[in-house]
């Protein structure tokens, strides 16, 4: 497996020792429905208003299909990475669901293949150097050529699912300094993956590490489109988007300025 055309780098052997199993939920009872999953969504948004209420709903989806599907533990937490915003601004959230937190809201980096700006080109393809979209399941940490480095697993087949064979890793660099907007007016570019701050770096991965969610939204027509880890109820990605961006209209909030893709 070639590691060259991903983040990850040289490598040492992964510290897998105390992974702990996947706790799955015991019962249905552990799985929001519709009510529940909008109840969510309010409170992400109320802790997270210059997120897009229409990609927390997307995300919530994407979890809630996770938990169906066996592939997350109840009280996973769940980062959001909204890849439509310019990566001049924050836009990686860390939820604590189960505890309505908001742990972390930070800037990452997308890849030299996914444009410079904002990113508008998205690929599952090794050597794309390209972001791709999707849930992830994280794993395991492990010291590379960036240092202290988180693997994910894409659960969206056919948009993420090669991240492991193509090093999509989170990790620190430097080029993720915000201080870099003022001279550049954008962030640097990855290979491909999510890097952050080194300042910021460690803590966020020993919060993310071992099975917890990540979600990476784009108004990317092929996988708002084709995307499955967000349709195991019937309902697509456009409506989902829709309803949420409707009720933080209909509720006055932060977000009412966001207008439908």
């Amino acid at each position: 497996m070639s590691l060259l055309a991903g983040c990850a780098g040289p490598q040492r052997k992964p510290d897998t020792a105390a992974q702990p199993t996947l706790v799955l939920p015991e019962t249905t009872a552990a799985i929001p429905g519709l009510d529940q999953q909008r109840l969510m969504v309010e409170q992400l948004a109320r802790l997270a208003p210059d997120a897009d209420p229409g990609v927390l709903a997307l995300a919530v989806q994407a979890r809630v299909c996770a938990l169906r599907h066996g592939d997350a533990a109840a009280d996973a937490r769940l980062a959001v990475i909204d890849y439509s915003k310019p990566s001049s601004q924050k836009r990686l959230w860390v939820f604590d669901v189960v505890h309505d937190k908001l742990l972390f809201r930070e800037h990452v980096s997308h890849g030299q293949g996914s444009g410079e700006t904002i990113a508008t080109r998205f690929s599952n393809v090794e050597g794309s150097f390209a972001t791709s979209l999707g849930l992830y399941r994280t794993a395991e940490t492990y010291i590379g050529g960036n240092g202290y480095s988180l693997r994910m697993d894409g659960l969206d087949p056919g948009f993420n699912d090669n991240a492991r064979q193509r090093a999509i890793v989170m990790h620190g660099a430097w080029y993720a300094n915000p201080d870099l907007i003022r001279t550049q007016g954008r962030l640097g570019r990855s290979q491909g993956c999510p890097a952050l701050r080194e300042g910021i770096a460690r803590v966020v991965i020993d919060i993310m590490k071992q099975q917890q969610l990540l979600f990476a939204y784009a108004n990317d027509a092929a996988w708002l489109q084709r995307g499955h880890s967000f349709a195991c109820d019937g309902r697509d990605a456009r409506s989902i988007l829709a309803a949420a961006r409707g009720d933080a209209l209909r509720g006055g909030g932060a977000m009412a300025a966001i207008a439908a893709p």
